[in-house]
């Protein structure tokens, strides 16, 4: 409801209305003003107290325990060493593969129990090479270990068929094909491996070798 408007019916009674009017808006403007002061005292108080105590941090709940994380693998460096460790001892250059490989010119090799059908379709080229390693150059312990790591990884993604470049040996002391007989006993000695046989002219001839890789298991 709003107010009744005052009738000002003299000069005496227009002095007194206009009094009280400038009367309130100084009492506003003090009401104003000291709630502006009392807020940058508050904020003066706060700042005051941040100098002298300084960064604050939330005491630790004694009712809370933290478990330590275990270490959930070996450091890289260390695993790498076992893991060539493992190699090493897993394959030797003692293993006489003479036995094993086919009596025939290529020397293909399959495991026992595996039929001659598996070589002869690998030689065909009834699988398709999906990866190939070259061992050119490398040491002897050099070729052993990534020969190694090479033939797992695959196994482990599932690779069926591989190529094995080991070269014929031209560079070597002799011309004797040094690296290939090792080669051949280090891959009848991988689990991994079901059979292989000496590449066609085209893929390396007898400076390579075609892999077939057991399939893996669902």
């Amino acid at each position: 409801m709003s107010a009744k408007p005052v009738k000002v019916s003299s000069l005496a009674q227009l002095n007194l209305v206009k009094r009280e009017i400038e009367a309130l808006a100084l009492q506003r403007a003090q009401q104003v003003a000291e709630a502006a002061r009392a807020r940058q005292r508050v904020a003066s108080e706060a700042n005051l107290f941040k100098q002298a105590a300084g960064a604050v941090k939330p005491l630790p709940d004694k009712n809370r325990h933290f478990l330590k994380k275990e270490p959930t693998a070996l450091p890289a460096m260390q695993y790498q060493r076992d893991e060539k460790a493992v190699l090493k001892e897993s394959i030797s250059d003692e293993f006489d593969i003479g036995t094993l490989l086919d009596a025939d010119d290529l020397l293909s090799f399959r495991r026992p129990g595996i039929g001659t059908d598996i070589t002869r379709k690998l030689r065909r080229g009834d699988w398709s090479v999906q990866r190939q390693i070259d061992l050119h150059g490398l040491r002897r312990d050099e070729a052993r270990e990534h020969l190694s790591f090479f033939i797992r990884e695959a196994h482990q993604q599932g690779i069926r068929c591989v190529r094995v470049v080991h070269g014929k040996g031209l560079g070597s002391p002799g011309k004797a094909p040094v690296l290939k007989s090792r080669v051949h006993s280090w891959l009848a000695q991988k689990n991994e491996v079901l059979a292989f046989v000496q590449a066609k002219p085209a893929d390396g001839g007898s400076g390579a070798l075609l892999v077939l890789l057991i399939p893996v298991k669902a």
